[in-house]
């Protein structure tokens, strides 16, 4: 695979603290969290004249925000001079928008992007907004869709996990208990309170093994990144966050095309094809922000992604290998879990949060780092099929 090292860098980031945001239109959040990203850029930067492209990321024909196209965010930027496309791809609709606008400028094509992914998940109810994505947006197979709830589809992952790996409900519920105290020191997180093993437990089920606490919210978002020729990244800022691979991975949408239920090969694919562009190993990455939707998916993505072998990721997780002060701190920011999901604004949040924390700029929650790189993660789309992982680094 083609190295894209030395040619991408992220120069501003901006979001808006996820949550209920009854107030705000999409528009509001949108040109909020545009506004910040510009504000962002420490040396200054005159977006008319530098940005030349934007991709815009949205999973709206699910929560009522209709057709959305390029020219929405345009308006919202106040630029109809560049060319705007709008991304979507499940739950790595942000950061399969920001691959795009890496490749963007990769390619050689544009010096200076944008990418930005906005969500409304709370203005329509469950029953009309991710019931209708079990039912009919995950391949719409009638056999299998009705009532096929995201809960339900990942309680699937869950049992098997259990049986296959004798992982337990409390395993699963450490990772909420980890994710909750860092989406506390997160002033952009939606629950911004600690929980313990026993509130997950005592929680409502939701789809055995699954409980309340063991789900992340529907949550309103906006995030967004500006991305550039690595060359010209100094004329921006003094301290950039350099792009070393990304890739996108792909699985069986319908369930009986899975090899098994304890892997995402998704995942597996997304995250070697990283890798390999990035000519990295696992063991120089210093925290990872990955797609947490379930607590069981977090252990799963630990084993998936390369971290440790498959079956050692519960037992990592309740020695604190993965804690904010542990080898390998995963969620620094809370996760989805904490921090909430608003599909196509999640992301590129997360790649706010290795912005800042590969410029030390996380505050109480910042990570010690030792080779100064950082893996995003997501998984999800029809049957959990699609996956994207990212790497960055504060070195070039």
């Amino acid at each position: 695979m083609e190295s894209i090292r030395g040619k991408v860098a992220i120069i501003g980031v901006g979001m808006i603290p996820f949550g209920e945001h009854f107030e705000k239109s999409m528009e509001d959040m949108a040109q909020e969290t545009y506004i910040n990203c510009i504000k962002s850029v420490d040396k200054g930067i005159e977006p008319k004249k530098d940005i030349k492209a934007a991709w815009l990321g949205n999973l709206g024909r699910l929560f009522g925000a209709g057709a959305m196209s390029g020219s929405w965010l345009a308006t919202q930027i106040g630029n109809t001079g560049i060319p705007i496309t709008r991304i979507e791809s499940g739950c790595p609709t942000g950061s399969d928008t920001l691959r795009h606008a890496i490749f963007g400028v990769a390619s050689g094509m544009y010096d200076v992007v944008l990418a930005l992914g906005a969500e409304k998940m709370r203005e329509k109810p469950g029953t009309e907004s991710l019931i209708a994505l079990g039912t009919i947006g995950l391949g719409g197979h009638p056999s299998w869709t009705w009532g096929s709830t995201a809960p339900a589809m990942q309680a699937v992952y869950a049992t098997r996990q259990m049986y296959e790996l004798g992982y337990t409900m409390e395993t699963f519920a450490r990772v909420a208990v980890k994710n909750h105290h860092n989406g506390k020191l997160c002033p952009f997180a939606h629950y911004r309170y600690e929980v313990t093993i026993e509130d997950v437990l005592r929680s409502p089920m939701v789809c055995w093994p699954l409980h309340l606490l063991d789900c992340c919210p529907q949550t309103d978002g906006a995030a967004a990144v500006i991305v550039c020729r690595a060359d010209l990244a100094k004329n921006y800022t003094d301290k950039p966050v350099y792009v070393l691979g990304t890739h996108v991975g792909l699985d069986h949408s319908f369930y009986w095309d899975k090899h098994n239920f304890i892997e995402m090969l998704a995942t597996v694919r997304a995250a070697n094809g990283a890798f390999d562009m990035a000519g990295i190993k696992r063991e120089e990455v210093d925290f990872a922000e990955v797609h947490d939707c379930f607590t069981n998916t977090e252990v799963m993505n630990y084993e998936d992604i390369g971290f440790c072998k498959k079956g050692e990721g519960g037992p990592r997780l309740m020695e604190g290998y993965f804690d904010i002060d542990g080898p390998l701190p995963i969620q620094p920011s809370g996760g989805l879990k904490a921090h909430g999901h608003p599909i196509a604004a999640t992301g590129i949040s997360q790649i706010c949060e290795c912005f800042w924390q590969l410029r030390e700029e996380a505050g109480d929650r910042q990570v010690k780092l030792k080779n100064g790189i950082a893996l995003q993660h997501n998984v999800g789309g029809a049957g959990f099929g699609v996956s994207c992982v990212t790497i960055t680094s504060r070195n070039p």
